[in-house]
């Protein structure tokens, strides 16, 4: 009887875009992509807003991917600013793209927005919006998703100008402060995808005191200690404050230890990684000794035994070798 019973059919499994695999067919066929602007609530309130800016709605239509309303609509420039916790303006990329508009004869790529109180955010066009002002356009194409959360949502989408860490820290940290003013009794972890890494909320306090912080010297460490905070977001912001605060005094001294070691003629653009690897008090543990492995540490005990460990760092102690084997396995820059 055993062998007679049949097994139950297993479920298939859910197929994802890192599986490799194609996921199974979704979103509307073409034909049904099309939406007629006029009657649909779901964008009744969008293109009210687009009207009420001076703007005009070149049509609507559903996402392939979900099927969401989307309008697309040519804006006055002037109603339509980048969200203010966007990273910092590059005038050198906006001259550029401005150029290559120009040369190009036409503004092909539309900019992102979500409409706010005064007009419309762009989340993702900041130097389009540069480039469209320098060139005089009195109107910007843009695409509007009637849901304003996807702001915070499209930093994961932003290829206009690749991140480094320092750009995405600085922008974390600017979107936090946002959602700090509008929903301050949310937690850190309810906004652990917006977010991306705790990491990037520390540093970025840091960045804004330090332009030219050098925060991937400290972020391999932080990746291990630092964890989003089950407090609300301002109380959390405080926190990382002072975090950066106790980070930055840590790196005073490591620069002082660099200086040290360039005066004894020590010649390496490692002389930083090396100290700081030396100062880590989260050491690599190899697979076959996790499971005698510490529990994990806290990022206020690692920062204060990183500050222990560089007051007692001694620059004489580092050879050649050391620098060579930091050169080997160095992340890039910021």
């Amino acid at each position: 009887m055993a062998a007679a019973k049949k097994k139950a059919p297993t479920k298939p499994a859910r197929r994802t875009a890192r599986s490799g695999r194609p996921a199974g067919p979704r979103g509307p066929e073409p034909r049904e992509s099309i939406l007629p602007p006029d009657g649909n609530e779901a964008i009744s309130g969008l293109i009210a807003q687009v009207q009420k800016q001076g703007g005009a709605v070149v049509g609507a239509y559903r996402d392939p991917f979900a099927g969401e309303p989307l309008v697309l609509a040519s804006l006055p420039i002037k109603k339509v600013v980048a969200t203010p916790f966007q990273r910092d303006l590059s005038r050198t990329h906006a001259i550029r793209l401005a150029d290559a508009i120009g040369a190009a004869g036409l503004f092909l790529d539309p900019v992102i927005a979500v409409p706010s109180k005064d007009g419309f955010w762009s989340p993702n066009g900041r130097h389009r919006l540069e480039a469209a002002r320098r060139l005089g356009m009195r109107s910007v194409t843009a695409l509007l998703v009637p849901d304003d959360k996807i702001a915070f949502r499209i930093l994961a989408l932003n290829t206009e100008k690749a991140h480094n860490l320092r750009d995405r820290s600085l922008e974390v940290i600017r979107m936090a402060r946002q959602l700090a003013k509008e929903s301050p009794r949310s937690k850190e972890t309810d906004h652990a995808v917006t977010f991306e890494s705790p990491v990037f909320l520390t540093l970025g306090f840091a960045y804004e005191q330090r332009s030219r912080f050098a925060g991937s010297s400290y972020q391999s460490v932080l990746n291990k200690v630092d964890r989003f905070l089950d407090g609300t977001l301002p109380a959390g912001l405080r926190q990382r404050e002072q975090w950066a605060v106790r980070i930055m005094d840590i790196d005073d001294r490591v620069a002082a230890h660099v200086k040290a070691m360039q005066e004894m003629g020590m010649k390496s653009p490692y002389l930083r990684a090396v100290v700081v690897a030396r100062i880590n008090p989260v050491r690599f543990v190899p697979p076959s000794r996790k499971k005698d492995a510490p529990p994990p540490m806290s990022m206020a005990e690692a920062l204060t035994k990183m500050a222990a460990n560089v007051r007692k760092f001694d620059p004489k102690s580092v050879r050649p070798g050391d620098l060579a084997l930091v050169a080997a396995i160095a992340p890039g820059g910021d």
